[in-house]
């Protein structure tokens, strides 16, 4: 944490762009630097995920590439994966995006083409809804690990569970 809170402006800004690329987040986490620890982080972290405008949103999402196929997977799971992300990105007008920072290599393939198949099913709005949780989630989950050299051995066995999702924000009335 020290090191991410001593950073300069922009490699603060630099570091939060490879997590998320929406620089009104990064912008926004790098400008409430110092954190006392790694949870104030992520919990900023997330609050600016959730208020993510539309147009932020589909920025971050330009930014994104395809997850990365296991190394064992067959040629035909990698043939239905990549129609799987043509239809998808047909449908949606943008990456498929998923975060499977807790699924077992052995079964990232089979998560990543049932959720596809699953989402494809989605109106464009509810999965803008996901697919913004998911960039929360991914972004989350690459803050804990860019930060993670930075925390001492009792802050990384304090932290382990930070990938967990974190609740769904209040509805916007709910906020003000």
């Amino acid at each position: 944490m020290a090191l991410f809170n001593a950073a300069s402006a922009g490699e603060a800004h630099d570091t939060l762009l490879a997590c998320l690329r929406s620089p009104r987040w990064a912008g926004r986490v790098a400008d409430h630097r110092p954190y006392p620890d790694l949870d104030s982080l992520l919990a900023a972290a997330d609050e600016a995920a959730y208020d993510l405008r539309p147009g932020d949103l589909t920025e971050a999402l330009a930014g994104e590439s395809l997850p990365a196929l296991p190394e064992p997977a067959y040629s035909a799971a990698h043939t239905a994966l990549g129609a799987a992300h043509a239809a998808y990105e047909s449908r949606f007008g943008h990456v498929f995006v998923i975060c499977l920072d807790e699924v077992p290599a052995d079964e990232a393939l089979d998560r990543l083409l049932g959720a596809i198949r699953s989402r494809l099913a989605h109106d464009p709005e509810e999965e803008r809804v996901v697919a913004a949780e998911e960039l929360r989630r991914l972004a989350r989950g690459r803050l804990v690990r860019a930060v993670a050299g930075q925390a001492g051995p009792r802050d990384r066995q304090r932290h382990a569970a930070a990938r967990q999702p974190a609740p769904p924000p209040a509805p916007e009335a709910a906020r003000h």
